[in-house]
């Protein structure tokens, strides 16, 4: 990096204001600043299994609130990926062990929309569409946190967007859920 730009780490050193919380999946192939393209710095990383937002996890939560409070940061990236081992296994019924304390949450989205996935014959499409519903139900998830309400009601920009990531195709693609107001979580609860 410094035969690039000698400069580099003393200028990364004295500046952290990203504008991006990324929420993502722990899945070493599925790399934020990589996916996104953009330097080190730039970008907020919370990173679980199955790229959830639960209200219970007091780690993603104070990375959400840290990123939203502290560094104002105006966009949660929520971003799954196809081909994700938490999802086959929330919804192929694997079990693996402690982790499927963490999977159960997958397992409610799946269960929510079991008529949907039932339409689908094929494995693979069923388990690609419950990676979009699980990303879709996490920014929902982030919406409805107390950091974003808090946010929204003292009138700061904040947009939480749904994105997944094709490990197979390297293609990234909205999934059209931005939430950037309070009432725009049209969300039964």
């Amino acid at each position: 990096m410094r035969g690039r730009d000698a400069q580099f780490f003393e200028r990364l050193s004295q500046q952290q204001s990203p504008q991006y919380l990324w929420i993502g999946c722990s899945d070493s192939r599925v790399p934020a600043n990589e996916i996104v393209d953009l330097p080190p710095g730039e970008v907020f990383v919370h990173r679980n299994i199955g790229n959830l937002v639960v209200h219970t996890d007091l780690n993603c939560l104070s990375v959400l609130q840290f990123a939203i409070d502290v560094l104002r940061i105006r966009h949660v990236i929520v971003c799954g990926h196809y081909d994700c081992s938490g999802v086959r296994a929330a919804l192929e019924g694997e079990r693996h062990g402690l982790v499927d304390n963490w999977l159960r949450y997958i397992q409610y989205v799946r269960e929510k929309h079991n008529a949907e996935l039932g339409l689908l014959a094929d494995a693979k499409a069923r388990a690609a569409r419950l990676c979009e519903l699980n990303v879709i139900e996490q920014v929902k998830s982030v919406a409805r946190t107390d950091t974003a309400l808090n946010a929204w009601a003292q009138s700061r920009p904040l947009a939480i967007h749904g994105w997944i990531y094709g490990v197979a195709n390297g293609l990234l693609r909205d999934l059209n859920v931005t939430i950037s107001r309070p009432d725009e979580n049209k969300i039964a609860r």
